[in-house]
């Protein structure tokens, strides 16, 4: 009976939910927004319990990527992770190492949201 309680124990912290954030990147102190507050970008791999990994990009004034405008990523393009980003006034741009890119405008993450 011990042994199987271990073995549930032990499956139950090898598949918890897990959160890390792969990739991160702040707009340069050259790039100045509206709402006057410095802005970050990370990748966030998620691991659920049942198997499923995600990738989410959040955009936003939380240096901890917790908060902000989020987009989901397709796994192909998440587990290789980001090439690079280029903030600019009007957004940021994100290229992937497939040569996939993306631009997020501005407005859509200024603010707060």
């Amino acid at each position: 009976m011990a042994g199987v309680l271990l073995t549930v124990v032990l499956l139950t912290v090898l598949w918890w939910p897990q959160r890390e954030v792969t990739y991160r990147s702040s707009a340069p102190s050259s790039v100045a927004y509206d709402d006057k507050s410095p802005h970050s970008l990370g990748l966030v791999h998620e691991h659920t319990m049942s198997g499923r990994h995600s990738y989410r990009m959040v955009i936003g004034r939380d240096a901890g990527v917790s908060y902000g405008h989020w987009l989901d990523i397709d796994p192909t393009l998440g587990a290789k992770g980001i090439e690079s980003t280029t903030w600019t006034e009007t957004g940021v741009r994100v290229r992937f190492p497939t040569g996939h890119e993306i631009f997020v405008p501005a407005r859509s993450f200024l603010y707060g949201r």
